[in-house]
């Protein structure tokens, strides 16, 4: 169930051209019961879906602890730049670890294309009216992707700063992404983004020059919400910031399999 727009959207997506059946998609409507009623029946399919994609995202996080698999579930509005950031990670070569990358889009290859052309292996999922990529959305591309052990799958989330938050598709991390041209208030106003975020990336910066970005203003609202979050001011364009970011990455990815052999 969508938290801005009070449906539950789980279409059929379209995995590099193929449909996949999932679930049917569902908007509740009120014909004549109580409202105490409606909120009950929304709640409880609400749970239901959430049950069934927790579910999901178990398999998937088991998946990849046996295989040293290191993923990172990108979130942010659309525009913000992760197709770009992602580009760039790619040609830099600051990540050690092979990458692959699933992008999520409402329609439409074109990410996809564009990360193949940078020069990883990418899987377009296409969810039609649904605004998140779920669990099970994952497990299916993951058969498609077949990523190798020991490395790194990025997940580029469906443009939603709301949605995609609530739904676990059993990565590693999750990375919030925002961009100057948005404005500074953006981590204020979907504090869900930061609080569910284990990472923060401001992306655009050589843009501040021409825009009345105040970044001091955003580090101060997301310290207010999250004080120890990393945050990472960068730019795509230029590669400021980039391989400190990719640093990042690799030592989480590096603490992940630590964890897995301790335990």
């Amino acid at each position: 169930m969508c938290q801005d727009c009070g449906c539950i959207e789980t279409a059929e997506p379209i995995i590099d051209g193929v449909k996949h059946h999932s679930h049917a998609q569902v908007h509740h409507h009120d014909h004549g019961h109580s409202e105490s009623h409606s909120h009950g029946q929304e709640i409880s399919i609400k749970q239901a879906i959430l049950s069934k994609n927790n579910h999901s995202a178990s398999h998937n996080r088991e998946h990849f602890l046996r295989s040293g698999i290191f993923c990172c579930n990108w979130i942010s509005a659309p525009g913000s730049g992760k197709t770009s950031l992602l580009e760039s990670l790619i040609k830099s070569g600051f990540l050690k670890r092979p990458l692959t990358v699933i992008e999520g889009d409402q329609a439409t290859d074109n990410d996809a294309t564009r990360i193949r052309e940078a020069g990883a292996k990418a899987v377009q999922i296409n969810t039609g009216s649904a605004c998140h990529l779920d669990a099970d959305m994952i497990h299916k591309a993951l058969h498609k992707l077949e990523p190798t052990n020991e490395s790194i799958v990025m997940v580029e989330n469906v443009g939603n700063m709301v949605c995609p938050t609530a739904f676990d598709l059993g990565e590693n991390v999750k990375i919030a992404v925002v961009s100057t041209p948005e404005g500074a208030d953006k981590p204020i106003k979907y504090p869900d983004l930061i609080l569910t975020a284990d990472c923060l990336v401001i992306n655009k910066i050589d843009l501040m020059p021409y825009l009345n970005f105040d970044l001091e203003r955003c580090l101060s609202d997301v310290k207010k919400l999250k004080p120890n979050l990393p945050v990472f001011p960068l730019s795509a364009t230029t590669g400021e910031g980039l391989e400190e970011f990719a640093n990042w990455i690799e030592k989480q990815a590096i603490e992940t399999k630590l964890q897995k052999e301790v335990s």
